[in-house]
């Protein structure tokens, strides 16, 4: 009681019961605890005679005051709910779902028959009080799944791997894109031949495939101006070309040479 009547966080009308209780102990006159407080004696004379009556814990609360008592029953109650979950059609309405305006005009037609004449004059509001009461709202739907087709997981995993089988056909076709070879086509204006050049090894990396490639681009277009039957060149300049391209191309002269004496 002592630790009450200091609190910041009570109601106000209990701390101060609680001081009146204690302060009339502390001096039996009402109107000296009145004038201690700032209260009325009267005030002070009606908590201690309730605290006398019925305890001074019961004392510090308000007690219920009269009002009108409630016209519609619990049981109108629990069928006006039990109405808004079902739905409106299985009533026989062309709606889908509930509306308070419908709930309440068929509760006003049906309920007296059902046995509850108090919904005879219920209003919209009301059924929305009685409904916010119970956290229901029948003219909102979340979502609701059915199951209808009984081959559905079947039909569910064939689509699936319908696409996961186009999935594998398209990452194959693009790892064959990245894989194909590169292939370089030399000619030149004499007697306007082609050759395709590639690389000795699939494994060997982009950057020195290409270096080859050209090597090789390089060497067929010594052989193809060497070769040509339009021009004469002496072999001492044969020899030393050869050589000089071998140098800048990577490739080896004994190739170079063989290749020559096949042409």
């Amino acid at each position: 009681m002592t630790t009450l009547s200091r609190s910041r966080i009570e109601l106000a009308s209990r701390v101060s019961r609680a001081q009146m209780l204690l302060a009339y102990r502390e001096n039996p006159s009402f109107c000296a605890v009145g004038q201690r407080l700032g209260v009325h004696h009267q005030t002070v004379q009606r908590c201690v005679e309730r605290a006398l009556a019925d305890g001074p814990l019961a004392a510090l609360d308000d007690r219920p005051r009269p009002g009108k008592e409630p016209t519609i029953t619990p049981e109108a109650k629990a069928w006006l709910v039990s109405l808004a979950c079902d739905k409106a059609k299985d009533h026989g309405y062309p709606h889908e779902l509930w509306t308070t305006r419908l709930l309440a005009r068929h509760a006003r037609e049906h309920g007296p028959a059902a046995g509850h004449a108090c919904l005879a004059n219920l209003v919209q509001g009301t059924v929305c009080k009685i409904l916010g009461r119970e956290e229901i709202k029948p003219h909102k739907v979340r979502y609701y799944l059915e199951n209808r087709d009984a081959e559905f997981e079947q039909k569910m995993a064939e689509v699936l791997c319908v696409y996961r089988e186009v999935q594998v056909l398209k990452k194959a076709s693009a790892k064959g894109r990245r894989r194909g070879k590169p292939v370089t086509i030399v000619s030149w204006p004499s007697q306007r031949r082609r050759r395709i050049c590639r690389p000795s090894l699939a494994s060997t990396p982009p950057l020195r495939a290409t270096m080859n490639t050209n090597a090789m681009a390089r060497s067929a277009c010594w052989l193809g101006s060497i070769c040509s039957p339009a021009r004469s060149t002496p072999l001492s300049k044969i020899v030393t070309a050869v050589e000089s391209s071998s140098n800048s191309s990577g490739l080896s002269m004994p190739l170079i040479r063989r290749t020559l004496r096949s042409n």
